[in-house]
């Protein structure tokens, strides 16, 4: 392939190197685009082709901190003028955006070139990317398993080297469960710190931020510069930064108190491949002098848990609602999937003092795990409850299509409480340990320390205080240099 150096850069060299006059971002948009044609029909990453769009603009791209990097969008939430976003749901899917978010124009005015956008579960409702619309995504480290979700795409597309860096969001877990599945780099921000103006002011009640997965930590930093100016008529608001994040990124961190644990936060028994990355990731920490404890906060669990499920629910519902409103009609259970019309049916059934009971709950849970980190600098977990699934082997088994087929026709309030509970031990299981994190609103990254005996990466949660990426950055990067993971490379990609 041409630009052979390409699979090696992140994004931040491939800007200085436009910078220096020793690459152009036309031949960076045509390596992406060999690389994406090669490469995507075995994974499924990308979905929708804008390189005829990106053509059309090479030669006039603004002056930027990323002039030329190819980049991807998660189809999900964010819009770009004149395309379609689907949200892989089949009732959106052709519906161009009559205007770009402005998290999409900040990206374009950094100069970042997007060649299209990345596969997702409909809605982004599930930690494993395989929609009824456009069909699995596939792990670039064992095509039989699952990059994660919900920004599976985005993952895989990185991981494989199509593009440095590709948008995400993360309601649940969605940057950090895919960044462990695929071996990269990923933030999720601090509640409030990137804006999703104009069309909304937050989804799923303020769980979700969007950012980027990556394969460096500076390349990161620098999007949630790009990403994070204040945006005016925000419903909440990030402490505001002392200096950019590239400068955090590239400052020593101090000794911090560490403190982690081996279990899952909301479900399930650990894996011993988490648990592993786990002690591995203590070692390396004492290694480079920080004070490590094992410990864990305090937290209802089952009323965090139920109080999620809720509030996911509700968003749902309405977003059910809005793609049926766009075609005239009410929703029908046969537009969407299984798993999303039970959720709506939830969410429709949901009292609003029941909400609002769930909001308070995570009020509470909030200060809770506030006042642990007045005592902890960071926390560490494994990222996910066990290593990567293979492809199918989460979907809806035939006793479970009997029990949402019986709550389609019957969908009465305590069939429903029940289905609730059960996904809180048994859909949480393999991924328990990041929506604490979208509930309190505090900002947590996973990072590519650890492989297992069969290749496949299992990353480690560290989260921080409520505003606190600063820490985050400083600390992703020491812990970048002291064990790289750049040069590690899924099976197939190594001569280029």
């Amino acid at each position: 392939m041409r630009l052979p150096e390409y699979d090696s850069l992140d994004a931040t060299a491939m800007a200085d190197l436009v910078r220096q006059g020793e690459l152009d971002p036309a031949e960076l948009l045509e390596a992406a685009a060999e690389r994406i044609t090669a490469r995507n029909p075995a994974l499924n990453a990308v979905v929708y082709d804008m390189v005829e769009r990106a053509r059309s603009r090479v030669d006039k791209l603004p002056d930027g901190p990323l002039r030329g990097v190819p980049f991807l969008v998660k189809d999900l939430k964010i819009k770009i003028e004149g395309t379609p976003t689907s949200n892989s749901t089949k009732l959106s899917a052709q519906a161009p955006a009559a205007k770009s978010s402005v998290l999409a124009e900040r990206y374009e005015a950094a100069g970042l070139q997007i060649l299209g956008k990345t596969n997702t579960p409909e809605f982004g409702i599930m930690g494993i990317t395989e929609p009824a619309l456009r069909g699995p995504c596939r792990n670039p480290w064992n095509p039989d398993h699952t990059p994660g979700g919900s920004s599976g795409g985005s993952g895989a597309a990185v991981a494989a080297r199509m593009v440095p860096i590709a948008h995400g969001g993360d309601g649940g877990g969605s940057i950090r469960i895919p960044a462990s599945a695929c071996g990269l780099f990923g933030l999720k921000p601090t509640r409030g710190r990137v804006t999703m103006a104009p069309f909304v002011g937050e989804a799923w009640g303020g769980f979700v931020q969007e950012h980027v997965l990556s394969r460096s930590v500076r390349d990161s930093a620098l999007m949630l510069d790009i990403a994070d100016p204040l945006t005016p008529g925000e419903p909440y608001a990030a402490p505001h930064k002392a200096r950019p994040w590239v400068q955090e990124a590239a400052t020593a961190p101090g000794k911090l108190k560490v403190a982690f644990t081996r279990d899952n936060l909301y479900a399930g028994e650990a894996h011993p491949d988490c648990i592993a990355a786990v002690d591995d990731a203590v070692a390396l920490l004492k290694d480079l002098g920080h004070e490590v404890v094992e410990a864990k906060p305090s937290f209802p669990r089952e009323a965090l848990v139920h109080a999620y499920f809720l509030t996911v629910a509700s968003g749902v519902a309405w977003f059910v609602e809005d793609a049926a409103k766009a075609t005239g009609r009410k929703p029908r259970s046969s537009d969407f999937e299984p798993a999303t019309w039970l959720l709506a049916q939830i969410g429709w059934k949901t009292r609003a003092p029941e909400l609002i009971d769930a909001q308070i709950a995570m009020q509470r849970a909030g200060r809770e795990v506030a006042g642990f980190f007045e005592d902890n600098d960071v926390f560490l977990t494994a990222s996910l409850g066990r290593p990567p699934a293979k492809v199918g082997s989460l979907s809806m088994s035939s006793s479970e299509g009997i029990q949402l087929a019986l709550l389609r026709a019957m969908p009465l309030p305590a069939l429903l409480d029940v289905a609730i509970a059960k996904m809180g031990e048994d859909k949480l299981s393999a991924t328990p340990n990041t929506q604490l994190f979208n509930q309190t609103g505090q900002p947590a990254m996973s990072m590519p320390l650890h492989w297992n005996a069969e290749g496949l990466p299992i990353g480690v949660q560290i989260a921080g205080r409520f505003g606190d990426e600063a820490t985050l950055f400083r600390l992703a990067s020491q812990i970048e240099e002291a064990r790289p993971w750049a040069d590690k490379v899924p099976p197939g990609l190594e001569a280029g």
